[in-house]
């Protein structure tokens, strides 16, 4: 037992080291004095000199004996922001009392997870229509992943978004999306492959026997000398749907930094052209180009599409004018091996079990 109380001082916290701590680290002294922070976040107050010790600044190793006093200025935790408003522009494709349709631009996270408390579309949607802090998610019914850009339905009543809801659970919604991927696909297709967590890294998705049915309908656009512009549609809307289905077929998506495979690129079959706009892409090829489902309020069918994302654009012209391949070039072939990223995708246990949310869109 230790014989320091805490004494509150607006955000910051007053402590006297007990004896019975003396010989421990300060990190884990503090840990001991205030169970209700990890330790993990007091070494993070520590190193940002949030923390003092006899008014000096001091690092997570120090040694305490007893008798010191400490200076914690107590950072709220990041998930208490998460729901507040935000001033972040939004790209609005139609608007009126009962949905918003918008263009998600690349590098914007959907819903606040760990690790991304702010700066989200949820925060956007709250200062754009304040009363949507009234429906849960703030009216969000489906996702794309931070890094595929492009358009998703929000509802801005809880009526509207029970009706949404009900529209994905029956697949009556129409997504379309356009992907660019490695390798040349000669046929259009279909992939029947039910998805679920890889049991290997809990971050990704892989398919699984086990998991939930999962149906991806791809065409193909155009063909190039190493890689192939696709227009997939969705049956159903699991977490990186596209993106598993098409690794499957040993076509991953340009860019994806999971999904993809070792060794890809191709440099001496590609243009210095290509080689350079391959190089500065730096997401999946993935964008969410075509909605369609029924008006919440009038039951009416509408429909919309927005234009390709500008660096899928770019990246499309370099491939346009790509040099033709001459026939004594060495042939692209796609290795084996997986390709290993440090890059996590933010895993919502929460959305994953909620039968009313389908998870969705980029995949």
């Amino acid at each position: 037992m230790t014989d320091a109380t805490p004494q509150p001082l607006n955000n910051t916290l007053t402590l006297t080291i007990s004896n019975d701590l003396g010989g421990l680290r300060l990190d884990v002294a503090l840990q001991r004095m205030l169970p209700e922070h990890s330790r993990s976040r007091l070494q993070t107050w520590i190193k940002e000199g949030l923390v003092t010790v006899d008014k000096l600044p001091s690092t997570s190793k120090t040694k305490v004996w007893g008798g010191e006093q400490v200076v914690v200025q107590v950072q709220a935790k990041p998930e208490n922001y998460a729901y507040v408003a935000e001033d972040i522009p939004l790209d609005i494709v139609f608007e009126d009392d009962h949905i918003i349709i918008i263009n998600k631009p690349a590098g914007m996270v959907v819903h606040p997870a760990a690790g991304n408390w702010s700066g989200t579309l949820l925060n956007a949607l709250l200062f754009h229509a304040p009363e949507l802090k009234d429906v849960p998610r703030a009216g969000i019914v489906h996702r794309l992943d931070k890094d595929t850009s492009g358009i998703l339905v929000v509802a801005k009543t809880l009526a509207a978004q029970t009706n949404l809801v009900r529209q994905l659970q029956a697949r009556t919604v129409k997504r379309e999306y356009r992907a660019i991927v490695w390798g040349q696909l000669w046929r259009n297709g279909v992939v029947d492959q039910a998805i679920g967590r890889d049991p290997r890294s809990r971050t990704k998705m892989a398919l699984n026997r086990m998991g939930k049915p999962a149906i991806t309908r791809y065409e193909i656009l155009e063909r190039f000398s190493v890689q192939t512009y696709l227009r997939c549609n969705l049956e159903t809307g699991r977490t990186h749907q596209i993106r598993v289905h098409m690794q499957s077929l040993k076509a991953p998506i340009v860019g994806d930094p999971v999904y993809g495979f070792r060794g890809i690129i191709p440099i001496r079959v590609m243009t210095q052209t290509l080689r350079d706009e391959v190089s500065q892409f730096n997401r999946q090829a993935l964008h969410a180009i075509k909605l369609g489902l029924m008006h919440p309020a009038t039951n009416e069918f509408m429909e919309w599409q927005i234009e390709l994302a500008d660096d899928m654009k770019a990246l499309l012209e370099a491939m346009r004018h790509e040099d033709p391949r001459n026939d004594d070039e060495e042939e692209f072939e796609f290795s084996s091996e997986p390709y290993l990223s440090d890059e996590d995708y933010e895993d919502d246990e929460d959305f994953d079990d909620d039968d009313d949310l389908e998870l969705e869109d980029e995949e």
